[in-house]
């Protein structure tokens, strides 16, 4: 019997991994696979999108500040510049600590776009997806918000699209009053979203004479909370040794209270007196700032004092990301 010719199909061009859009988990996979896209180029884009970036703002203009905006203080915001200039119809783009309703963004009326900071994000790289709202506000229709999604895996992150010359100057506000250009035409879901976000907004004022201090207050007592860019361990040396020569404070009735851990960064924490005013530690905090100086510039080893101090700075270090 004469074998069988095996039959040939004629093979379709498949296409790179770059070209396959993201689609639903249980969808079909575009590349024609067959298999489920979870099960197929999704696995690779599941992994790249919940894999955490522990600096996600590294690189860019006032690192410290991106970092105190989206964890620590409630109303402000900055006038963005973008690498390629702002697209024809879009006079400005400002990020926001928070927007009305939690919009991930907003382009307004005028063409402006309003992009939001404190909002969750699907991915472990909150640069991308940011960059991924910031894409998408910027050819939205004026006078609408834009949703969140999960963005695309190898789609650019705030580093490719903004200036990297450029400043971040954070205006902080008293309250968020910056959403509504004209008050009497917004609608009752806005404004009831800004009486709610107004009283739970906690006074909040930027040191000028350091980068990244912020003062707050609170029913109890005062606080400020200063994002610092030097390395965690490094810092943990230099602020103990500061404070076993009881040289950490801010003045008198100060007390440095311990941490935080955000983004890669390293929060001191400092409690005042409640008749302390951002005023009152402008000079203080601009001396401490050089006493930390010349605490890191040493690398003797640390006393056993200095490693006591350590260990209680490290115990009261708490991580917000």
């Amino acid at each position: 019997m004469a074998k069988k010719r095996p039959q040939t199909r004629a093979t379709r061009p498949q296409p790179t991994d770059g070209e396959i859009p993201v689609v639903g988990a249980r969808e079909p996979c575009p590349c024609g696979s067959g298999r489920r896209y979870k099960a197929c180029h999704g696995r690779a884009a599941a992994h790249a999108v919940t894999e955490l970036v522990h600096r996600p703002f590294e690189g860019l203009p006032g690192e410290c500040d991106w970092v105190a905006l989206r964890e620590l203080v409630p109303a402000a915001t900055v006038e963005l510049p973008l690498k390629d200039g702002l697209p024809e119809g879009v006079p400005s783009v400002t990020l926001a600590t928070v927007l009305p309703m939690a919009w991930p963004a907003l382009r307004r009326d005028d063409g402006s776009v309003l992009l939001g900071l404190q909002n969750d994000t699907a991915s472990g790289d909150i640069s991308r997806d940011l960059a991924d709202t910031l894409r998408r506000a910027l050819t939205a229709e004026p006078g609408t918000p834009v949703q969140a999604r999960r963005a695309p895996a190898d789609g650019p992150r705030l580093q490719d699209l903004l200036d990297a010359e450029g400043t971040f100057e954070p205006v902080v506000h008293s309250g968020f009053e910056f959403w509504i250009p004209d008050t009497e035409n917004a609608t009752p879901e806005v404004t009831a979203s800004l009486e709610r976000a107004n009283a739970a907004a906690i006074p909040t004022v930027k040191l000028a004479g350091v980068g990244a201090a912020y003062w707050c207050e609170t029913p109890e007592k005062n606080h400020l909370r200063w994002v610092m860019p030097h390395p965690e361990e490094q810092l943990l040396d230099a602020l103990a040794r500061l404070h076993a020569a009881g040289r950490s404070s801010l003045g008198e009735g100060t007390r440095l209270v311990g941490s935080f851990r955000a983004h890669g960064l390293t929060v001191p924490v400092w409690d005042l007196p409640s008749g302390v005013g951002a005023d009152d530690v402008e000079k203080p905090a601009a001396e401490f700032a050089e006493r930390l100086a010349a605490a890191l510039a040493s690398d003797a080893p640390l006393t056993p004092e200095e490693r006591r101090a350590r260990g209680g700075l490290t115990n009261r270090q708490v991580t917000l990301s």
